[in-house]
């Protein structure tokens, strides 16, 4: 039986999804890329936000043709879409078969089995007891690879639905997570992401203590190239771990750290912990101690209670602290959470409009980082070559995959992806930095 995977949203998302693709593996199914042809197509979701259940909704009701045509058997939903909506997507969307919740990502091959058999699979297990460890099937390039060491979240953001989708917060054993690191590793990955919607909280409900510093001193034992972090919250950072960070040469100097806004109003109404006090003092410590230091961030604008005061503050602030990233949305207000039942909405056009304004302030400060790497020679992972371009792509330390820029370069012979290479930086285009790789 060919099963096809499709996975929306995080990488988070995305390794619950290997792990669904390996279960089936091992139970014998074929595991396909394509719905088209499958006897069995899983669509595992994201609902963070409108735009993430948008494309959700869309995907699904793009690949259920298929169904009508005879080129796809049935079709199930997993995720936060399944967690959130369950009476929904079953009244609404004839066209699925079946559907998991977060708690239930284990259950995927009996599910399989109901679907196929006529039944409408309906799995919800207990999402503050999910099994995080066990076999995946990593879909990344086989130079990188994601290490999930937490799951669920208990920061309880005013704003966000998470730990009512994912449940409380819950840390892998430091055994687990180094056994599968070694497996990673002599798969020949790279670059190793640690995530977690809160890397910092690592041990701290499983062994009474932070211990991301110790599993990150263990981590960089391995054959790892580049070791990258997401996320870490400012209250969380500690002396120990800023050490850690700036003692390893393999922990990439790139540090993504949401701090959501910068006015102490806002801050306190979106139930954040810490003030901008905060914020500025770890900043201050971080590039004190970590040279060469890129820094992303989040801000969401427009959150409920932001006047023209508060707004003013955030950008007059932001670029004091030179996030050379940012990823910076207008607030989406989520049914079920605290700050949907706030008062002092701001008009949807109105937190838009702030947006682009702050992308625009914040696109200079990244312009500036940009030109200040023209002539230098920096680290690149090439990631292949690109036909339409003409030229290799890669990304330097200071690039995440699929949500930061890229470097684009020439070279006189052939490059593996997953090589790392010298690159002289030659220009800027369109937010990205071009060069020409440095012969030895």
């Amino acid at each position: 039986m060919k099963v096809a995977f499709v996975s929306l949203g995080c990488a988070k998302n995305l390794v619950n999804t290997e792990q669904m693709m390996a279960l089936c593996r091992d139970a014998g199914y074929e595991v396909v890329g394509e719905p088209d042809g499958a006897d069995v197509a899983v669509v595992n979701t994201c609902a963070f936000i409108d735009s993430a259940k948008s494309e959700a909704i869309d995907t699904i009701l793009s690949i259920a043709p298929l169904k009508q045509e005879g080129r796809l058997g049935k079709l199930l939903v997993t995720g936060c879409l399944s967690q959130r909506y369950q009476d929904e997507i079953l009244e609404e969307l004839p066209e699925v078969d079946g559907i998991l919740g977060t708690g239930s990502y284990t259950d995927i091959v009996p599910a399989i089995q109901s679907a196929v058999e006529g039944d409408a699979p309906t799995y919800f297990g207990d999402i503050d007891h999910t099994i995080e460890d066990g076999a995946r099937m990593v879909s990344t390039p086989g130079y990188m690879a994601y290490l999930k060491i937490a799951e669920g979240c208990d920061n309880r953001c005013a704003y966000c639905v998470i730990p009512s989708l994912r449940g409380r917060y819950r840390s892998r054993t430091m055994e687990s997570l180094l056994e599968e690191a070694r497996g990673l590793a002599d798969a020949g990955v790279k670059e190793l992401l640690v995530i977690a919607q809160d890397i910092t909280r690592y041990g701290i409900d499983l062994y009474g203590r932070r211990r991301l510093a110790e599993l990150l001193t263990e981590l960089c034992r391995l054959p790892f190239h580049w070791i990258r972090l997401h996320y870490l919250y400012p209250d969380e950072i500690d002396g120990e771990l800023i050490d850690v960070i700036a003692r390893e040469p393999k922990i990439v100097k790139y540090l993504d750290i949401p701090i959501q806004h910068l006015s102490d109003k806002i801050l306190k109404s979106m139930h954040r912990r810490g003030d901008s006090a905060l914020i500025h003092d770890v900043i201050d410590r971080l590039k004190a101690t970590v040279p060469d230091l890129v820094l992303r961030t989040s801000i969401i604008v427009g959150f409920p209670g932001e006047g023209e005061e508060e707004f003013e503050e955030l950008c007059r602030l932001l670029p004091q602290y030179d996030f050379q990233r940012a990823g910076i949305f207008p607030f989406s207000c989520e049914e079920g959470t605290p700050a949907a039942a706030m008062p002092d909405q701001v008009p949807e056009d109105v937190a838009r409009h702030r947006a682009e304004l702050l992308v625009d302030l914040q696109s200079r400060v990244m312009d500036r980082w940009n030109e200040s790497r023209l002539g230098t020679v920096m680290e690149v992972l090439c990631e292949g070559f690109d036909p339409e371009k003409g030229c290799w792509v890669g990304r330097t330390y200071a690039d995440s995959p699929d949500i930061d820029g890229h470097v684009y370069f020439t070279a006189a012979g052939q490059i593996p992806a997953g090589t790392f290479v010298d690159v002289r930086m030659t220009g800027v285009s369109d937010g990205d930095l071009t060069g020409e790789i440095e012969e030895a």
